[in-house]
């Protein structure tokens, strides 16, 4: 008798997991090629990114599918694909929000992915740009959306800045510029923040999990 309510005890506890594991995992079929995805990064820098550009997101990517594959096309160390299960493991409690081009499917045709594709093949393994710069030597993650979407369909998500427009007050931020810059801030550097693709009225949100 003890040993049928172990087994139906642990019957449960397995279940339970599973439907808590499952609630964690994307649904596919929300997701298109060409969406893109913002998570709280668990990086050193993030902070500073967050109270500078006053987001609660520091890094963002494009989702493309691939077979019966999603990956993430994102700005690390270096430039690369991602499988988006593991790209959603390495934020911030496991939270995430999908955006999408409100016109996409008249605008996100088969030719214009492949577009996107090919410009997006011209920064795979380039370095991370830790100093933020407007060329396409090294290259940040929402740099890498901006330009992307810019080059491949003419479409500009998200307003172009100034790094000296950004919060720069905050102890923790003043820390990672003098890391960074020295005493030799480029505040006239043309700059694309997560925060201001992510706000952009040309996005609809898909999922925020």
């Amino acid at each position: 008798m003890k040993k049928g309510i172990l087994i139906i005890t642990l019957l449960v506890l397995t279940l339970l997991i599973g439907v808590k594991a499952r609630k964690r995992l994307v649904n596919p079929p929300d997701i298109q090629s060409g969406d893109l995805i913002f998570q709280t990064s668990a990086s050193a820098q993030s902070k500073a990114i967050q109270l500078a550009t006053k987001s609660k997101y520091s890094h963002c990517g494009i989702i493309y599918k691939e077979g019966n594959k999603y990956f993430v096309f994102e700005a690390v160390q270096p430039v690369k694909r991602t499988p988006l299960d593991k790209w959603i493991a390495r934020g911030k409690g496991g939270h995430y929000v999908i955006k999408r081009l409100k016109n996409a499917d008249k605008v996100l045709t088969a030719d214009k992915l492949l577009k996107m594709k090919q410009v997006g093949e011209t920064f795979a393994g380039k370095n991370y740009d830790l100093t933020f710069e407007w060329s396409d030597e090294r290259i940040y993650c929402s740099e890498l959306i901006w330009k992307v979407y810019q080059r491949a369909t003419g479409i500009e998500i998200g307003k172009l800045e100034k790094l000296g427009d950004f919060d720069l007050s905050s102890e923790i931020v003043k820390a990672k510029m003098k890391e960074r810059y020295g005493n030799k801030i480029p505040e006239n550097e043309t700059v694309i923040s997560p925060q201001s693709i992510f706000e952009s009225e040309l996005l609809e949100t898909i999922i925020n999990k």
